[in-house]
């Protein structure tokens, strides 16, 4: 199982938004940090940059992997329009 880390900017967004919908992010996570190479429904290789988008609903949250010491870096969390930019 792979761990879970988060940037500042990613922890600032979980606090801001509602508890449910962040408890739901951590959830989905965890899901992904079991085996984050399986193929998961919500999570995409994003094209022309490193890292992997997963989405929550209305959320996205880009992350990446980093295969040498087992850690999932979660970048960024923001609603579908933001989150790209």
């Amino acid at each position: 199982m792979y761990k879970i880390t988060y940037t500042t900017q990613a922890v600032k967004a979980l606090l801001k938004m509602p508890r449910n919908t962040a408890n739901l992010i951590r959830e989905k996570m965890e899901q992904v940090a079991v085996d984050p190479f399986a193929t998961i429904s919500n999570a995409k290789k994003l094209q022309g940059r490193s890292g992997y988008r997963l989405r929550v609903g209305d959320w996205r949250v880009i992350y990446e992997i980093n295969k040498d010491e087992v850690i999932i870096i979660v970048m960024k969390i923001a609603p579908r329009g933001e989150v790209y930019k």
